[in-house]
């Protein structure tokens, strides 16, 4: 079992940046492909990024892609997400997620088997 605790979400102004990060502990975080997921009010969760096992292949939704940028350390057991140019839009709980059968990256959330408690982020406008 993979513990995942994510950090660094709170209030910004539109236009701003926040970095996330998740610190993954109990297992071989190096091995495994990370995503980023987020939850708005009365919405479902969706897929925000994902990275594969080494750091070489990212992938993004189409609503962050240019803004936001995921990145890992695996000497750390730690992912980012760097978020830029926000948006009242991006306001959600952000979950990161960890995919432990496997190192390829998916957009699917199902294919993840490891979730953290999320972090809250606020744009306001």
């Amino acid at each position: 079992q993979v513990q995942l605790v994510e950090s660094g979400g709170g209030l910004v102004q539109a236009g701003g940046s926040l970095r996330l990060s998740c610190a993954a502990s109990g297992g071989t975080f190096s091995r495994y492909a990370m995503g980023w997921f987020r939850q708005a009010p009365g919405l479902k969760r969706e897929f925000v990024a994902a990275i594969s096992w080494s750091g070489s292949r990212q992938y993004y939704a189409d609503s962050v892609k240019g803004r936001f940028t995921i990145s890992r350390d695996n000497a750390k057991n730690t992912v980012y997400l760097q978020m830029n140019s926000l948006k009242p839009e991006d306001t959600a709980v952000y979950y990161c997620a960890a995919r432990t059968d496997s190192g390829a990256y998916s957009y699917y959330d199902r294919a993840y088997d490891n979730w953290g408690q999320g972090t809250q982020v606020t744009v306001s406008s």
